[in-house]
């Protein structure tokens, strides 16, 4: 195993984690406590964090981040990956690739995502050509006005989703050749959904549970399109 782990020292009240991993059966856990914070990372600023960059087989990655407006940003690349991410806070940003160029698989991965707080953004982008086999992706989300945004190239995967509170937005593609299962269980007013299953000639599987009561001026949203090679549609 290859590592460079750097905590950064502090840019007015922020504190700044790099990474670049590289190797196999390795178990890294982080914790960041307070605002303002970087696990970098694509696009990261303040101290201009390059890269989170973690390279490898059969790794485990626990994050903690607890506080506001925190982010964590970067690469996964390996397969039989086990990631804990748990926020709690407000305003924080995630936004993860999972092994963008196949140089790996991305196979046989389980992501466990813990949320608590409100207006954050969510951003997974996990493999590509039907990469991400026998994925196992849960989403647990209590609070308001949160985004996600999540693209996954099916292989058999599976994406679970279980979101409390008003005005969310829940974003989601899944495509490849293989299939896959979304499950959505939502309880909350005025939200969004889009939802786009795209297997190329095969079979995806669907399954929401909304529970809503809109009144006044809330409004919710739902679009869901399954197309294995169809004409092209839209909501």
């Amino acid at each position: 195993m290859m590592m460079m782990l750097i905590v950064s020292p502090a840019y007015a009240a922020d504190n700044e984690i790099y990474i670049n991993q590289s190797g196999t059966t390795v178990n890294i856990d982080l914790e960041q406590l307070g605002s303002g914070n970087i696990i970098g990372g694509l696009l990261s600023s303040a101290g201009s964090l390059t890269p989170f960059d973690m390279d490898g087989n059969a790794f485990t990655l626990d994050i903690n981040q607890i506080g506001d407006t925190n982010k964590f940003l970067g690469d996964i690349w390996g397969d039989n990956v086990t990631g804990f991410f748990e926020f709690d806070g407000d305003s924080n940003t995630f936004t993860i690739q999972g092994d963008p160029t196949n140089t790996y698989g991305i196979d046989n991965s389980n992501y466990n995502v813990d949320v608590t707080g409100s207006t954050n953004t969510f951003t997974l982008n996990h493999g590509t050509t039907a990469l991400a086999a026998t994925l196992d992706l849960d989403w647990i989300i209590n609070g308001t006005g949160n985004q996600v945004t999540s693209n996954i190239n099916y292989d058999g995967a599976t994406n679970y989703i279980d979101v409390d509170g008003n005005s969310n937005t829940i974003n989601f593609t899944g495509s490849g050749y293989a299939g896959g299962y979304f499950y959505l269980d939502q309880t909350g007013n005025n939200m969004t959904f889009n939802v786009q299953q795209l297997s190329t000639q095969d079979n995806d599987w669907l399954k929401i549970i909304s529970i809503s009561n809109n009144t006044g001026s809330n409004t919710s949203t739902v679009c869901v399109i399954q197309n294995d090679q169809g004409t092209s549609t839209s909501c």
